[in-house]
């Protein structure tokens, strides 16, 4: 009896962490969507294209209004509830996992189970990432400087990379640096969010946090997880966008050839900037929904 009791909490866990996950994916993506064209445009345009993230931001609203800020951003959207469900799923198993493993309770895993989570929440999370990802990079490089438009939205970028690529190798280009960028960034950025938060945890002992706390501690993990992850971002969106033939290791050696070292970090401001809010708003959505769902569940 115990044993399926067990289960069952197990399984309402993953289930909460689904839906709790979704609901920040959603809130993460209307926050931050204007400032993530910024960086993939900086990180994918050739050098000399823009002078800087304002130049960008006024050759984009000059090129297509303020609506070309969310190109792309159907994609995620429609692809964010389950992807960040299964990232925040990934998660709370990571950590059933690593309490079983410790003999702990959930929240009293160590500093080592809370990363091993992070990083296995990227695990199951890049498999459902990658075909969105694909599809909103090719929208918001489309047109570019001022090259020919090839798609008329999220469904005709869709057909024409099946149609010129193949199901799997168009839709899945870019998987393994996706991974590669997901697994260290994912253990930063739970690994942040779930260490401030106990370090701000009231003294009384409640575990209540305000939502200026979870704001606080979802925005400067968000900031944890794009130092770590826009290196191999931007050699992901390039090779996302390249042309067919092209590899990982000819686009990394001519960035930096032509670039130098700082050319990994390129659209780091941007990211940066857009990762205290959009995060911020992504674990308030999650842990008001969480709450919710502990009353009602």
């Amino acid at each position: 009896i115990l044993k399926t009791h067990r289960r069952s909490l197990f399984i309402m866990d993953a289930l909460k962490g689904f839906l709790s996950g979704g609901a920040g994916g959603m809130s993460l993506v209307f926050v931050g969507h204007p400032l993530d064209t910024m960086k993939v445009r900086l990180q994918t345009a050739p050098k000399g294209t823009y002078a800087g993230m304002i130049d960008c931001f006024k050759q984009t609203i000059k090129a297509d209004g303020f609506r070309g800020l969310y190109k792309g951003m159907t994609a995620p959207l429609i692809g964010i509830t389950p992807i960040f469900a299964v990232y925040f799923m990934g998660f709370d198993l990571g950590k059933s996992i690593a309490a079983k493993a410790e003999g702990v309770e959930r929240e009293k895993i160590s500093t080592a189970g809370i990363m091993f989570a992070g990083g296995f929440s990227a695990l199951p999370g890049t498999i459902l990432m990658v075909p969105g990802e694909r599809i909103k990079v090719l929208l918001q490089t489309d047109g570019q400087g001022g090259t020919a438009k090839r798609f008329n939205g999220t469904m005709d970028c869709a057909k024409k990379i099946v149609a010129e690529e193949g199901l799997v190798a168009g839709m899945y280009k870019g998987w393994e640096m996706t991974l590669l960028r997901d697994i260290p960034g994912s253990i930063a950025y739970y690994g942040a969010y779930e260490l401030m938060k106990r370090a701000m945890e009231p003294a009384d002992g409640s575990g209540k946090l305000s939502v200026a706390t979870t704001l606080t501690a979802g925005g400067l993990a968000g900031c944890a997880n794009w130092i770590v992850a826009v290196p191999p971002d931007v050699i992901k969106s390039r090779f996302q966008t390249a042309a067919e033939g092209t590899g990982v290791r000819q686009i990394l050696a001519e960035l930096l050839k032509e670039e130098g070292i700082t050319g990994l970090y390129k659209g780091l401001g941007p990211a940066m900037i857009r990762a205290f809010p959009a995060n911020a708003a992504c674990f308030l959505g999650m842990e008001v929904s969480r709450k919710w769902l502990d009353k009602v569940l």
